[in-house]
């Protein structure tokens, strides 16, 4: 059962109850985000984990393994893209979802720019049509919709100076963690017919779809990856301000999270093709002393 079929009798949920439901979702699902999130106070948290749970939801309704078809998907985007509109309008979502009273406290209580969720959205419809990237233009801004804008969300909540400048600096951050996650996935996402590369960049290199969805190590497909490495490498850096520019009590957790998925590519960089084998990943303990580290530099 997906995420979203189990929470859809919740109807009427009060806020204290949408908060316990999102906090557990996020629990459960954020293999990698929890660590973070935990080191913020109250409200944020509380806020925090009502957006993990939303970006979660409609990420299930593009990818979740439930044996529904692409139209009943797109369907299901339609009425959670509705849904959405309601709840950032004030009104209550027909649907009931325990989630909605939760989000729109989220939404209000930080301001956070309607736009976000509709550039989501977005970029699970492109999901769902199989999407190809020609270049890595087409794959950036594939990145900028589905995590770019969920950096510009977070810190929102969070607090920030420097306007504009820092929302582009968070949608760079958002484009690396993302850029990381593509790399981290690439065997799970071949074997499900979804290429998260530039395509031309692929031939170039002297490489084909084939090789890389049936796992063909090469001394070529080596350096492509180590090329791409070296371009999520260069979000990270180029987005290093934002830390900076972040309310004091909430950067533990921006530092905690960029560390944990920063620690991934850099594990898949002393090895590239080890993507082709196994899902590379950090320790649970490795986590927990990362988070460690980023509560005691508060």
């Amino acid at each position: 059962m997906s995420l979203l079929a189990a929470a859809s009798a919740r109807a009427g949920a009060t806020l204290a109850q949408s908060h316990a439901y999102c906090a557990q979702l996020t629990k459960s699902q954020a293999r990698n985000f929890y660590y973070g999130l935990k080191l913020l106070p109250q409200p944020k948290r509380c806020a925090m984990f009502a957006l993990y749970a939303y970006m979660r939801l409609v990420d299930d309704i593009a990818d979740g393994e439930d044996g529904r078809s692409v139209r009943q998907r797109m369907d299901a985007l339609e009425a959670w893209s509705e849904s959405t509109q309601a709840a950032l309008s004030g009104q209550l979502p027909p649907d009931g979802h325990a989630i909605w009273p939760a989000f729109t406290d989220m939404v209000q209580r930080h301001s956070v720019p309607a736009h976000v969720f509709h550039e989501v959205i977005a970029g699970q419809r492109q999901d769902l049509e199989s999407p190809a990237f020609a270049t890595f233009e087409d794959l950036r801004q594939y990145c900028y919709r589905v995590a770019g804008v969920v950096g510009v969300a977070s810190i929102y909540v969070w607090g920030f100076q420097g306007g504009a400048q820092t929302e582009s600096l968070a949608i760079d951050r958002g484009v690396a963690f993302q850029m990381t996650n593509i790399l981290r996935d690439l065997r799970e996402d071949a074997a499900r017919g979804r290429i998260y590369l530039p395509l031309t960049e692929l031939a170039a290199a002297g490489c084909t779809v084939a090789d890389l969805r049936n796992g063909r190590p090469s001394a070529a497909f080596e350096q492509f990856l180590r090329d791409q490495i070296t371009r999520a490498q260069s979000y990270y850096q180029r987005s290093a301000p934002l830390d900076a520019l972040i309310s004091p009590d909430s950067r533990p957790t921006l530092t905690a999270m960029t560390q944990i998925y920063h620690g991934l590519l850099q594990k898949m960089a002393t090895d590239p093709l080890r993507v082709l084998r196994q899902r590379v990943s950090l320790s649970a303990l490795a986590k927990v002393r990362i988070a460690w580290r980023a509560a005691r530099s508060r």
